[in-house]
């Protein structure tokens, strides 16, 4: 073993440590990764940067264009709302809600799926009594499996494709992978739909916990006339800091001032809201300046200017390892944060001490222009406003349509290549007036795409410096006896138990090397092995933080950690067989 693959190893080893850790977020991890191997030599200028020029990062960054205008026209609403049904049947509703779900992410990006109709299908199952939580993480999973079934489906079949082009072979067709990607996605939404009204729970989403503990810490008191704290600010009179409760809004003759800065200056007859545990009330109840209204109610905030929302913290967040002292939240977001949930339930400790975590659910108020300004924030991976979403643009919503279905006919005959398709799509969604250049920009999410372009450097440096072949080869003699099959089997595996650990796409683009250096040792066709690769990768069922969508609904379906596992592992077993079963036979050694 060579001294460059060596360092490369190491490299390696420590950026999925890293990013199994959370230290830093993925996009800077591999990045660094990438300076770190062209600054020790194992690649080339042109290799460490041979993904920026790959058509890979420049497709995915206009599929989220696309996807975004179809996001905000509200599009795919009318036919989820027709899908859903009366709720009678648990099964029949997520057949009919999964199996176009997964038929939109075949064609769009699975993020903004969920982040249009997770919230919409947690309000409709909330109506009619239903658990969200038998919906959500099927919605999720649904839309994971749908991106199989074209090569624009999912990032990683974009990668995966990039991948095969930089080493001289063919892309992969846009249609081609779907000889795997439709049974798989079949045969998954028969899995979910039989099985997830058993193997989940019955969970709240962290709103209703809310709603249902709030008159457990709302309180109200009244600033009296001439006291210590009239006319002074809400830091000056010691109510910035409380211990277990802050001030959530200030009515004041009929005015509601929500949130409540530090500087707000306090006024006589000013009636406060506060929100935190009951056993901390006491020390309101003794406060000068303050005369208690011994009222309590089920529901604190009924102002017409503010409103509840529930915003999913990012992994690429600078909120995570920070509470919300330290990043100064409501300053910053101009929003309270009522609670804080985790892993389905309320944290009850202070909340300006509760260092923050990916896929952390703040429940908050704030003004109703909140969702407009954060959603496509790289902060929150979701946020959603009690009482549903905005109306549909009908007349934007059909352009967004059609653009989109014209990209995906266009790429699918062959008239021009994906990326091609892909562009022309994301123009003409500017361009039509579906979104502005602003949103535009917004819309796509940079971190993917440094990591994408990234990775690439990384996977050359597996490759040149000779790490790639060392390990396929030893993957080979291991099961030598057995053939491609059994070597098949090994890179199957392999990147399933490395997409839970990292993200999809590093996953794919360090195993893909691995993987054609082992089918060249076996001396089999590498594609074979190039399709196993983009399929398992994309088969991460078994955290809430392996996949993104899989986050975005851990606390809106008030799950736990342990919740996707139940459901996930059946899902898991089905890709690998199904890779085993099918791609020998589509795809000859």
């Amino acid at each position: 073993m060579t001294f460059e693959a060596w360092l490369t190893l190491f490299t390696v080893i420590v950026t999925i440590v890293i990013l199994v850790r959370d230290i830093v977020p993925p996009a800077v991890a591999v990045l660094g990764a990438n300076v770190l191997l062209l600054i020790l030599g194992i690649t080339t200028t042109g290799e460490a940067l041979s993904g920026f020029a790959n058509p890979a990062p420049i497709t995915v960054a206009a599929l989220f264009i696309v996807a975004r205008g179809v996001e905000k026209t509200g599009a795919l609403q009318p036919l989820i709302r027709g899908s859903l049904g009366n709720g009678k049947s648990v099964r029949g509703g997520l057949g009919r809600l999964l199996l176009p779900t997964a038929a939109a992410s075949a064609v769009l990006n699975n993020t903004p799926i969920v982040a249009m109709l997770a919230p919409q299908v947690a309000d409709w199952a909330e109506k009619r009594d239903r658990s969200p939580s038998w919906y959500l993480i099927p919605l999720s999973f649904a839309t994971i499996l749908g991106g199989t079934i074209t090569v624009i489906g999912t990032s990683t079949n974009l990668v995966v494709s990039g991948l095969l082009e930089a080493h001289g072979m063919a892309p992969i067709g846009m249609f081609e992978i779907s000889l795997i990607g439709i049974p798989v996605t079949l045969l998954g939404i028969g899995i979910l739909v039989l099985a997830a009204p058993n193997l989940l729970p019955d969970r709240r989403r962290a709103r209703r916990h809310l709603q249902e503990e709030i008159r457990e810490f709302a309180y109200q008191a009244i600033v009296e006339e001439g006291g210590s704290l009239d006319g002074v600010s809400v830091e000056e009179g010691g109510l910035r800091h409380l211990q277990g409760v802050f001030l959530v809004e200030i009515d004041r003759r009929g005015e509601t001032i929500a949130p409540a800065t530090p500087t707000t200056l306090l006024r006589g007859n000013d009636r406060l809201t506060f929100a935190g545990r009951l056993d901390m009330i006491r020390d309101l109840q003794t406060m000068p300046g303050l005369a208690s209204t011994e009222e309590k109610h089920t529901t604190a905030f009924n102002g017409t200017e503010h409103a509840f929302f529930e915003a999913a913290v990012s992994g690429a967040s600078g909120l995570v390892g920070r509470t919300l002292k330290e990043s100064d939240f409501r300053q910053r977001y101009q929003a309270a944060v009522l609670a804080i949930h985790r892993a389905g339930v309320r944290v009850n400790e202070k909340l300006g001490s509760v260092k923050l975590k990916e896929g952390d659910t703040l429940l908050l108020i704030s003004d109703r222009g909140f969702a407009d300004r954060w959603r496509d924030h790289r902060d929150f991976l979701l946020v959603s406003r009690s009482g549903g979403t905005p109306p549909a643009h009908p007349r934007q919503a059909v352009v967004a349509m059609v653009v989109t279905i014209g990209m995906v006919a266009i790429a699918g005959l062959g008239i021009m290549p994906i990326l091609h398709a892909a562009l022309i799509g994301a123009l003409l969604m500017v361009l039509t007036g579906v979104i502005g250049a602003a949103e535009a920009r917004s819309a796509v999410d940079m971190d993917v795409i440094i990591l994408i372009a990234a990775a690439f450097g990384i996977g050359a440096a597996i490759e040149s410096s000779g790490l790639a072949g060392l390990i396929g080869l030893g993957m080979v003699t291991g099961v030598s006896n057995l053939g491609p099959f059994a070597v098949l089997l090994a890179v199957t595996l392999a990147t399933v138990a490395l997409t839970e650990l990292i993200t999809n796409n590093a996953a794919a683009v360090l195993i893909f090397p691995i993987a054609i250096a082992s089918a060249q040792a076996v001396g089999a066709d590498p594609r074979p092995f190039a399709i196993a690769v983009a399929v398992a990768a994309s088969a991460s069922f078994l955290t809430p933080i392996g996949y993104q969508t899989n986050t975005m609904v851990y606390g809106l379906g008030g799950y736990r950690f342990g919740d996707y596992a139940r459901l996930g592992l059946p899902l898991t077993l089905l890709v690998i067989l199904t890779i085993l079963l099918v791609v020998p036979r589509v795809w000859p050694f």
